[in-house]
């Protein structure tokens, strides 16, 4: 087996696109396992960036065949547009393919997903209002439509026509707006399944197969463990499980077929939206680190909330995604601090926790409990060797693997392919 996964460990945001796109050029497959277009993956190659939303971040390895998962949500239209934009480069999207099982963003779903975080008003989750929850409701509740359901159009229409029923009526009733028209739905959709008719397949067969003949799988992760539906500051979550163990259940295979789980770690910690973040800088460091880093949704452009390392949050992450490796990202952002503060444990209410408490209330009453380090003036984002970096910068690193319990493999140093310090190999092929 050989089958690798790369994850968040805190917020999302933390370089997932660029790692798998670092990783991807070794690998037979690239596999999205759950999310949506409510991600951004940045992927920077000789100056020219890459922003996407659906497509794995191997995309632009061709060797790499790309599967958009089971466990993913599909906007068909922002998929078609994502590939297109890539065309329009000269990039070869012929490799990309969906996982019959996925299921369908439609219309109304990002409808619906506006106008209920329009209702909480004070109490909104922050959703990208993409869709992705309203979608992911609607798969549980068993009234989702899926990509397979494409294949057969006769099929699309009577699902589409006994869910648009439902949605319409809650669109006009409790929100009072105008309902879609079925067949201006219809005709998209036509279109629509055209283009993706030839991408649909059984990924979870031909996955496993992949595996089980020794090819070289990559699932990718979008958010974090943070935002996860089970295990992050619920309700202040994505609507899926970023975690390792959703590669399982969003993939369709074993966890018997994982042999690394990488996790992702910022150097510092940021956050996009609502929900506690108990080492967040409300004072001119967290700007520095906004400004310097350029801490800006890559979906939507909002200014991301930012803050010191919290190693009390990728404690978490290591423990429930059973971490093998870490990467370390944006660590030369930090260049220039004097000192730089680590959050190692919680004080509540006097309290001191080594873990995430489930409560938000607590959570929301957290004070950080720091560790202040001392930092390093040089300029590291040239260097490529782990020898050459400041002591201070080492010993930054050595303790985020004291604390974690877990080796780092890959220092990145900058935000291009090429800016990466290797320490361990990960993928040996």
């Amino acid at each position: 087996m050989a089958g690798y996964v790369v994850v968040g460990t805190q917020w999302g945001d933390e370089g997932k696109g660029k790692i798998v796109d670092v990783l991807g050029e070794k690998v037979d497959y690239v596999v999205r396992f759950q999310g949506g277009n409510n991600a951004g993956h940045t992927v920077i190659v000789n100056g020219e960036k890459t922003v996407l939303h659906l497509l794995p971040s191997g995309v632009l390895h061709k060797q790499a065949k790309c599967i958009i998962g089971p466990g993913v949500v599909v906007d068909p239209f922002v998929l078609l547009d994502e590939m297109k934009v890539l065309e329009d480069r000269g990039v070869d999207v012929s490799h990309i393919y969906v996982s019959d099982c996925a299921h369908l963003i439609m219309p109304y779903h990002i409808k619906l997903d506006a106008l209920q975080e329009e209702r909480k008003g004070e109490k909104k989750i922050g959703t990208t209002k993409r869709g992705i929850g309203p979608c992911y409701a609607d798969k549980y509740t068993r009234i989702g439509i899926r990509v397979g359901d494409l294949q057969d159009f006769d099929i699309f229409k009577e699902k589409l026509a006994d869910t648009l029923a439902i949605k319409n009526e809650q669109i006009v009733k409790l929100y009072e707006e105008e309902p879609f028209d079925y067949d201006e739905l219809i005709e998209k959709f036509k279109v629509v399944r055209e283009k993706l008719l030839p991408r649909i397949i059984d990924s979870v067969v031909e996955v496993n197969k992949a595996l089980d003949e020794d090819k070289f799988v990559l699932f990718e992760g979008a958010q974090a463990a943070m935002l996860d539906i089970n295990y992050g500051t619920y309700p202040y979550v994505t609507s899926s499980s970023p975690t390792s163990a959703g590669v399982c259940v969003g993939a369709g295979v074993s966890p018997k077929k994982l042999d690394r789980i990488i996790g992702i770690v910022k150097a510092y910690s940021t956050r996009v939206g609502e929900g506690p973040f108990v080492s967040e800088l409300l004072d001119e460091d967290g700007e520095r680190i906004r400004s310097i880093g350029n801490e800006f949704g890559a979906t939507t452009g909002r200014p991301r909330r930012c803050g010191w390392l919290d190693l009390n949050v990728v404690r978490h992450a290591a423990m429930i995604n059973g971490l093998t490796d870490l990467v370390i990202t944006k660590i030369d952002i930090l260049s220039g601090f004097k000192k730089l503060p680590i959050c190692v444990a919680y004080d509540i209410d006097g309290e001191r926790y080594e873990s995430i408490p489930a409560s938000l209330d607590k959570m929301y009453r957290a004070k950080p409990i720091y560790e202040v380090m001392d930092g390093w003036s040089e300029d590291i984002s040239k260097i490529r060797n782990y020898e050459e970096l400041p002591l201070n910068c080492k010993n930054y690193l050595k303790r985020i693997e004291e604390l974690t319990k877990t080796r780092i493999s890959i220092v990145s140093v900058g935000p291009e392919r090429s800016h990466n310090i290797y320490i361990h190999d990960i993928i040996n092929k």
